[in-house]
């Protein structure tokens, strides 16, 4: 079974407003909501794919119950913890002549309430996956991510890491299957701007030697470098298309590698697979669907 963990997930209110006028009241031609979160895309795009998931994470108030009502009518597994106050986050993407992001901050979470969750994940059984991704309410610990993988270090269970910072440095002590931060993150983690494959593969490197057995780092249009734990560096440039949607395109690809890999256990065709994926969401409106996959594959040499 493959679980995955949103710390901190979201309603997406996404407003069309063509030309926005700071300081002046703007009205929207075209509206919706989404759930989502990191980890619950992975969970969506692996239900579209046939794969079962269980999304974990903490929900609350009518923003929590959205997304809870969200999973299961499309029959995805969830096993939420229900926080006692606060509301689940709701993030404003306003498309626009330029595209503007207002993400909330989310409730805080409490102790009884991590404890529920590390029980949970200590349920996990020999040859699961988990997904660990996104954001995390500020009033956590950078050690979270790390509380999590060692609730199951007695187990052989792949854990993939897509955090930023210290949320995921300090997860490379456990030794993940896989870590995925994009370019701008993985230039984060060490201060360092990152322009070339080159810079890549060196900084990836590094985080080999801190205990990542693969990392995998998304160049967004450009698609995506990987560096394997059997010494290969794989390049791929991205499938061409029209960018209609960019949000949630990374968490595609990492549900994309991830069904890639479980299918053929070959990280070349894990990875095109996963740039199929992450592709399909970018030039749909919503998160890709097994059919868009399919025709992003099919066109990709």
């Amino acid at each position: 079974m493959i679980y995955t963990v949103t710390m901190n997930p979201a309603v997406d209110y996404t407003v069309l407003v063509p030309q926005l006028a700071l300081g002046k009241v703007n009205r929207t031609e075209r509206e919706a909501y989404f759930f989502g979160g990191k980890g619950i895309n992975v969970s969506v795009v692996l239900h579209n794919l046939g794969i079962e998931s269980t999304a974990l994470g903490f929900i609350s108030g009518f923003t929590g119950q959205f997304i809870r009502q969200g999973m299961q009518s499309l029959g995805i597994k969830n096993d939420f913890i229900e926080l006692s106050s606060g509301m689940t986050r709701i993030n404003i993407k306003i498309k626009s002549d330029k595209e503007t992001d207002i993400n909330g901050m989310g409730p805080s979470v409490d102790r009884d309430s991590v404890a529920a969750l590390l029980n949970k994940t200590k349920a996990l059984k020999d040859g699961d996956c988990l997904v660990l991704a996104g954001a995390v309410p500020k009033n956590l610990d950078t050690k979270i991510y790390s509380d999590v993988i060692n609730s199951i270090t007695a187990k052989d269970i792949c854990v993939i890491v897509d955090a930023t910072e210290d949320y995921l440095l300090n997860t490379l002590k456990h030794k993940p299957f896989m870590v995925k931060p994009n370019r701008a993150e993985l230039g984060q983690l060490f201060g360092k701007e990152i322009h070339t494959d080159s810079d890549i593969v060196f900084y990836a490197n590094k985080l080999q030697k801190m205990g990542a057995r693969n990392v995998l780092i998304s160049v967004g249009n450009k698609g995506a470098v990987l560096v394997t734990e059997n010494n290969r560096i794989i390049c791929r440039d991205a499938p061409k298309g029209q960018v209609k949607n960019t949000v949630g395109a990374g968490d595609s690809l990492t549900a994309g590698f991830i069904a890639g890999y479980m299918r053929t256990n070959d990280f070349d065709y894990a990875l095109r697979y996963g740039l199929a994926a992450g592709s399909a969401t970018a030039f749909s409106e919503t998160l890709a669907t097994k059919e868009k996959i399919e025709q992003v594959l099919n066109g990709f040499e």
